[in-house]
């Protein structure tokens, strides 16, 4: 068995590092699905739009407590054949292929919350180890090149998620019309070709990639010495949260305030282009929503493949002005995107504003990763990236159990004004990142 030591890690070939990264396609692909099409397939079921934050509050809750503990877990193992992330990757695959082919069978509001329960979860258990394995398995020289090759490949797979319930139409001829009251034809193949395209890619890492065992030898004798059953693993977690390095904290104050700005256009800016713009309802027989719907995920689409152009140029922005003031540039593009969603009349202009956004989702998916993995021992590296994601579900949580309250008596249910809220809060985290964020590590 060779060990590597942090220090002594190789230089990857593109090719090993693509190996690596492959699976957060299909990761994406199933997540892009369903960020797309859920508040639609709620609304389409009979939800109201205060009640849209409270459906979605599953993708944060199970994020809140799977990920640390999926963290904490794959820190303490070692598969002599899939190594210490890739058994997550492999279990999570299987279970959230198997969610994908049944959530668009939900005929009521509750089977499909309940479904979308399962499916985070599921999602958690396969996506938190893979920040962690870029980490563990490439320098720091290579680390911000690995966390963009993920950023092109969740673009990539968001770009074909967004257009696929359209060109099945185009393409095939699958129908649009609903089935005995639930989701149109088309959205329902879009979930099962999904749930396939998310098994194969995460199946591709697994097999043509590896991990290299702990650099500790005696590392097993150290685990089962600590090992004290749920509660040791309870106040490890606890520990670690405690002892975040001081790097961490100052993300961590960013991220709380950019993700509930992305939130927003994920609860509401599908459905507000359809309602808003396309003047569609889904109350009725009319066709006008659903084309509103394809338009809004075929801008989505865009934003997507904007994040799969620009992450290829993140090195090269590192390079010139530092991780900090990459960020925070792109940041601005981004909110300011979202401001101008609630003022555009022709809806072709959508596409430029999802444009700007897509810039900045290609630094958000990588930037604060590659700023984080330099100040996180490598043992507890998994630990960390789970904790660290504490402030993306934390902020979610916030905006599922209370924006409803304000959507229906500040802002009168106006689906784009939300958005544009969630805009402004991308401004705000990037004077935050500003002011706060050393450099350095």
């Amino acid at each position: 068995m060779q060990t590597v030591a942090e220090e002594q890690l190789p230089k990857l070939s593109f090719w090993q590092i693509w190996n690596m990264c492959f699976g957060f396609f299909g990761i994406q692909f199933g997540w892009s699905l369903q960020m797309g099409n859920m508040s639609a397939i709620y609304e389409y079921l009979g939800a109201s739009p205060e009640q849209i934050p409270g459906l979605w509050l599953a993708a944060p809750m199970t994020g809140l407590f799977i990920q640390p503990v999926i963290g904490y877990l794959s820190d303490r193992t070692w598969h002599p054949k899939l190594g210490r992330r890739r058994p997550y990757f492999l279990i999570g695959a299987i279970l959230s292929s198997l969610a994908l082919f049944i959530m668009p069978n939900a005929s009521a509001i509750w089977m499909a919350a309940g479904t979308l329960w399962i499916l985070d979860s599921c999602i958690n258990v396969s996506m938190e180890p893979f920040r962690a394995f870029v980490a563990d398995n490439l320098n720091k020289k290579q680390q911000p090149m690995g966390f963009a090759m993920q950023s092109m490949f969740i673009g990539l797979a968001s770009f074909i998620a967004g257009y696929l319930p359209q060109k099945l139409v185009q393409w095939l001829g699958v129908s649009r019309e609903r089935i005995n009251g639930g989701l149109p034809q088309n959205i329902m193949y879009s979930f099962y070709i999904g749930g396939a395209v998310f098994f194969i890619a995460v199946l591709y890492t697994v097999l043509r990639s590896k991990e290299y065992p702990p650099a500790d030898l005696n590392w097993r004798e150290k685990v089962k010495e600590s090992n004290k059953g749920f509660g040791g693993g309870f106040k490890e977690i606890i520990h670690a949260i405690r002892n975040m390095p001081l790097k961490m904290r100052q993300l961590a104050l960013v991220n709380f305030l950019t993700w509930p700005g992305l939130f927003l256009m994920w609860f509401y800016y599908s459905t507000g282009v359809a309602s808003d713009i396309f003047k569609g309802d889904p109350k009725l027989s009319s066709d006008l929503y659903t084309q509103g719907l394809e338009y809004a995920n075929t801008t989505s689409a865009i934003l997507n493949l904007v994040t799969f152009a620009f992450s290829f140029s993140l090195p090269f922005w590192v390079g010139k002005i530092g991780k900090k003031y990459t960020h925070t540039a792109c940041l601005i593009l981004g909110g300011l995107g979202l401001i101008w969603v609630n003022h555009i009349s022709n809806p072709s202009m959508l596409y430029v504003a999802m444009g700007l956004v897509g810039i900045a989702w290609a630094s958000i998916l990588s930037m604060p990763y590659s700023m984080l993995a330099g100040c996180i021992p490598s043992n507890k590296m998994g630990i960390y990236m789970g904790i660290f994601n504490f402030f993306i579900v934390l902020p979610e949580i916030i905006a599922s159990l209370f924006f409803g309250k304000v959507m229906e008596h500040i802002l009168h249910n106006d689906r784009l004004l939300a958005v544009q809220v969630g805009g402004s809060l991308l401004l705000v985290a990037a004077v935050i990142c500003i002011i706060f964020v050393k450099e350095n590590d």
